[in-house]
């Protein structure tokens, strides 16, 4: 799908894929004079509107960084309250946004959360398994340098077990170990928040990526500054290496 501008209403491609760090919760309900927890709820309700303009404008793929392995040093208290705010927003999306034509994956490593969580996030991806629509990834307890350390030792198992020689270890076969795999890489990554890093998320597959940054904090974030990105990828000229 393709939307124009209102300037000169040039058709504008959509990414296939677009990640989004989704940064600045606590910062937002700092200003506000509100507990962190405050900031974390706002930005899971953006999180809903975001996910559902992403489909209805043709996202293929969308990547939200919600949870990384690095938010465990965070308070104590403020962890737990993240941990019951996901659990309350899935058993809403079993509710309700179910509804939507939208697969929700998960990517990271799960095993870490409690089990009722674990089993609600597997309730999550098996009652979206059946939609055709946008797939949407989930990155909790999710960081970029574990993934391709999970990679590598998914394939040095193939290896020691004979399945595999280090000759066909390949980027196209670290690449199917991913937990992208089979999908395509992100070819925009979206930071608000007015931090201008990477945070650990998706470097193997952001090789290539274009980034927008922009000084918003997330629950503060709209469609149209996501249109706004979409515009000034547009603008841009990717050459992957070449001229």
């Amino acid at each position: 799908m393709a939307f124009g501008s209102k300037e000169n209403k040039t058709p504008v491609q959509v990414p296939a894929h677009i990640g989004i760090i989704m940064d600045g919760n606590g910062r937002w309900a700092k200003k506000r004079g509100l507990p962190r927890t405050a900031g974390h709820t706002a930005g899971a309700q953006n999180f809903r509107t975001i996910t559902r303009y992403a489909s209805s404008i043709g996202v293929k793929y969308l990547t939200l960084y919600a949870f990384s392995t690095e938010n465990w040093s965070r308070p104590a208290e403020e962890v737990s309250a993240l941990m019951k705010l996901f659990h309350q927003y899935l058993e809403e999306a079993l509710r309700d946004f179910m509804n939507e034509n939208i697969r929700v994956r998960f990517i990271g490593d799960i095993s870490a959360f409690a089990p009722d969580l674990q089993a609600l996030i597997h309730r999550v991806e098996e009652a979206s398994s059946v939609k055709t629509g946008m797939v949407l990834n989930l990155a909790m307890n999710y960081g970029g340098r574990a993934e391709i350390t999970r990679a590598a030792r998914i394939l040095a198992e193939h290896v020691k077990n004979g399945e595999l020689s280090p000759e066909d270890i390949t980027e196209e076969t670290l690449s199917g170990a991913m937990y992208t795999a089979g999908q395509p890489d992100p070819d925009l990554i979206i930071r608000p928040s007015g931090e201008e890093r990477i945070s650990n998320f998706l470097l193997w597959q952001s090789a290539y990526t274009e980034f927008e940054y922009f000084d918003i904090l997330w629950p503060d974030f709209k469609p149209k500054h996501l249109d706004e990105a979409i515009e000034k990828f547009n603008s841009r000229q990717r050459r992957f290496g070449g001229v």
